[in-house]
């Protein structure tokens, strides 16, 4: 896969599901938007645990070291696209194979390397890993919020992407743009 060097238009705002949103890859779903431009958009979910802690991903990688708490992260369900690819976001100004800004101080790496250099300690400081991704094409991103009303968007949030418990990231990512879900009607129409 390849990836441009820079941010693209919707990279670096969060994709929050409304509750009307009933696809189940994205209900209640936080997603970062890494890519979009006239092509389509890519985007990983963060908020969605797969089955899978870092640890288990190192060693079927063939890789050994790492923290307890490296090993111990939860790897993120990223979406329903490439399934078997793996995707860090992380912070740090450290470019590795096959790196795309998607923001000031926030990266997308799909390569080996990112993963050797977090196995020897020497990774960047906040990473999230995610298996799979979430993909659009063209001009179906702008439909499903424009049209569709399935979605809110927010710019990205370093905490919330990194230190917020994953079962909060929906509502905490709502709740950054002043949304409450609990008052919010689980429809959408237009007026």
């Amino acid at each position: 896969m390849s990836l441009p060097d820079s941010p693209t238009p919707l990279a670096n705002q969060l994709l929050i599901a409304l509750p009307s949103l009933a696809e189940p890859s994205f209900s209640k779903s936080v997603a970062l938007i890494c890519q979009h431009d006239e092509d389509g958009a890519l985007g990983i979910v963060m908020n969605r645990p797969s089955e899978y802690t870092v640890g288990e991903v190192l060693e079927q990688m063939g890789l050994s070291g790492g923290s307890d708490a490296l090993r111990s992260q939860i790897v993120l369900n990223g979406g329903p696209v490439h399934r078997e690819r793996g995707f860090v976001i992380h912070d740090g100004g450290t470019r590795w194979d096959s790196t795309l800004a998607i923001g000031d101080d926030l990266w997308l790496t799909t390569s080996r390397e990112i993963l050797e250099a977090m196995a020897r300690g020497e990774g960047p400081e906040h990473a999230v890993i995610a298996l799979g991704c979430a993909g659009w094409g063209a001009g179906q991103l702008e439909q499903e919020l424009t049209v569709d009303n399935s979605w809110l968007t927010a710019p990205a949030d370093p905490d919330l992407l990194f230190d917020t418990p994953l079962e909060q990231r929906w509502e905490a990512a709502a709740g950054r743009i002043g949304v409450d879900f609990a008052r919010l009607a689980d429809y959408a129409g237009h007026a």
